[in-house]
C-alpha cells in the first residue's frame, strides 16, 4: 500500500522492503522465531492430543505442523502471499484483502512476505496459524499460545495482589473523596494501564515478559519516558460525559476498551475499569478482544474469564475480592466481552466505517475508547512512515467514533505527534526509542463536533 506521500500525502506503509528497519528484523527473525516455537508447542502436546483424541489427534498434530512448516518455509524464501482455504466467516474478508494487495502492488508475485506491508503480512501470519489449526480436527480449538499467557499470569501474581489491594482500598472510602483525589487515582491506574503494556509476548517472541513488583512504587520514575501525555484530555472527556439526560437524571457513560495483552496488562486494564464504575467515571465499560489466539499474548474471551476466574480463586483477601466485583459486574450487564472479527484481520482502522460498519456503529456509542498497546496504535496510524510530527488526527486518516486514547508502550517504528526536534533528540540518546518498550504515549484525539 506504499502510497506516494507527494501526491495523496499519505505516508507510504512501513515494510520489510526496508532493510535494516525494524519490519525487515521482525519478519527475518521474529516471525520465523515464533512459527518456530508454535511447531514445538504443537509437537510437545502430542500426547495429550493422543490421550484426548486417539490416533485421529496424533494425525491432525503431524498434518499440522507440515502446513506451519511450509508457511515457515514460505516466509523465509519470501514466496507469495496465498489465499486462505478454510472457509470460515472471516476467509472472503481476508482474501478480498490480498486481492486489493495484489491491485496495489501491481502483481500476484509482488504480494510476498517482504514486498508488501508489514502490518499485513504478521497479521496474516497469526491467521495462518489458526487456519493450520482449523483444518485438522480434532485440534481445531487448540490455542498455542495459552502456555506463555498462563505462565504470565501467574508470574505476576505479587503485582497483581498489589494492583487488587490498591483498588480495593481506595473502593473502601471512595464516597469520602474529592474531585481532586479521585483524579489522582484516576491517572495513577491510566498509568497503571499504559505500563502494563510493557508485558507484551509478541514483541519478546515469547520469552517471560511478566510483571514481577507493584507497577504502583515506580511510576513516577517512569514518568519522564512518557513522550506524550494527554491523560487530562482523557479526565476532562470523562467529565463532560457526566451530563443529565431529558429526564434530569445524568445519562449512563460508556468507556470501551480495546485490549491488548493477557496476563498482567489485562489485570490492569481491569483494574481501571473497575475504578471507573466505582467512582462514577463511567456506569459500563464495553472490552473489545480477538476471535482466536493472536500475536501471541493477546486476549481471547477464553482468557477474559480464566483470568477473572484465577482472581476470584486466588489464595488472596483482595484479590480474590476484586474477582467476585469482576464477575458480578459481568452477571449485571456493567461490564461486557465483544470479539469482532476484524480485530484479528489487518485492515488498518481508517478502513472500519467501510469494511466493519456494524463494529464502527458499535464503538459510537461510546463516550471514550481505550486503545490498549503496538498493534492497535500500528492499525489507528495505519502502520505507516510518517514524519514524527505529524498530527495524530492526521494519521488517523478520518478513523474517528468517538473520542479516543492510545495508551501504548513503543515497540514498533511508527510514532506521530511529538514535537520538532523531540525525535531527533530521543534517537541521539537512545537509537532504538522507538522498539524498546522503554518510552510510552498517552495519546487522544476527539473528533470536531465534540470539541
Amino acid at each position: 500500500m506504499a502510497a506516494d506521500p507527494s501526491v495523496t500525502g499519505v505516508a507510504p506503509s512501513l515494510s520489510a522492503g526496508v532493510v535494516g528497519s525494524f519490519a525487515y528484523f521482525t519478519v527475518k527473525d521474529r516471525l520465523p522465531t515464533i512459527l518456530t516455537k508454535v511447531i514445538d508447542t504443537i509437537h510437545r502436546n502430542k500426547n495429550k492430543f493422543f490421550e484426548e483424541y486417539g490416533e485421529k489427534g496424533i494425525e491432525a498434530e503431524k498434518q499440522t505442523i507440515s502446513l506451519l512448516s511450509k508457511l515457515r518455509n514460505e516466509l523465509q524464501t519470501d514466496k507469495p502471499v496465498l489465499a486462505l482455504t478454510d472457509g470460515l466467516q472471516d476467509t472472503q474478508s481476508w482474501n478480498q484483502y490480498l486481492q486489493r494487495q495484489q491491485i496495489l502492488q501491481g502483481d500476484q508475485e509482488s504480494v510476498s512476505w517482504f514486498k508488501s506491508p508489514w502490518l499485513y503480512v504478521e497479521c496474516y501470519m497469526y491467521r495462518k496459524i489458526q487456519e493450520a489449526l482449523w483444518l485438522n480436527p480434532p485440534i481445531s480449538d487448540y490455542d498455542v499460545f495459552n502456555e506463555g499467557k498462563t505462565q504470565s499470569f501467574f508470574e505476576s501474581q505479587k503485582a497483581v495482589m498489589a494492583l487488587c489491594t490498591y483498588v480495593e482500598g481506595v473502593k473502601k472510602c471512595i464516597k469520602e473523596l474529592s474531585r481532586n483525589q479521585i483524579f489522582e487515582h484516576f491517572i495513577k491506574l491510566l498509568l497503571v494501564s499504559l505500563w502494563g503494556n510493557k508485558c507484551d509476548l509478541s514483541i519478546s517472541a515469547g520469552q517471560d515478559n511478566s510483571q514481577k513488583t507493584s507497577p504502583l512504587d515506580s511510576l513516577n520514575s517512569l514518568q519522564p519516558f512518557i513522550l506524550v501525555d494527554d491523560s487530562n484530555m482523557v479526565w476532562s472527556t470523562l467529565l463532560s460525559a457526566q451530563r443529565p439526560g431529558q429526564s434530569g437524571k445524568a445519562t449512563p457513560v460508556r468507556v470501551d476498551m480495546v485490549l491488548d495483552n493477557a496476563g498482567f496488562e489485562l489485570v490492569t486494564d481491569l483494574v481501571l475499569a473497575d475504578f471507573l464504575v466505582s467512582s462514577g467515571l463511567a456506569n459500563e465499560i464495553h472490552f473489545h478482544g480477538k476471535s482466536f489466539p493472536w500475536f501471541v499474548s493477546d486476549v481471547t474471551a477464553n482468557d477474559f474469564q480464566w483470568t477473572i476466574r484465577q482472581t476470584l480463586a486466588a489464595n488472596h483477601m483482595w484479590m480474590s475480592k476484586s474477582g467476585v466485583k469482576w464477575q458480578g459486574y459481568l452477571k449485571e450487564g456493567v461490564w461486557c466481552y465483544h470479539d469482532h472479527p476484524f480485530w484479528t484481520q489487518p485492515h488498518e482502522f481508517s478502513d472500519m466505517a467501510a469494511d466493519a460498519p456494524d463494529l464502527y456503529a458499535t464503538l459510537q456509542g461510546a463516550d471514550l475508547v481505550l486503545f490498549k498497546g503496538d498493534l492497535n496504535y500500528r492499525k489507528l496510524t495505519g502502520d505507516r512512515d510518517w514524519d514524527h510530527t505529524v498530527g495524530f488526527d492526521t494519521a488517523l486518516r478520518g478513523f474517528a467514533p468517538a473520542p479516543l486514547c492510545s495508551l501504548r508502550t513503543l515497540k514498533a517504528n511508527v510514532q506521530v505527534g511529538l514535537q520538532p526536534g523531540q525525535a531527533e533528540k530521543l534517537a541521539s540518546q537512545d537509537p532504538d526509542w522507538m522498539t524498546c518498550g522503554k518510552y510510552a504515549v498517552i495519546q487522544f484525539y476527539t473528533p470536531e463536533s465534540e470539541q
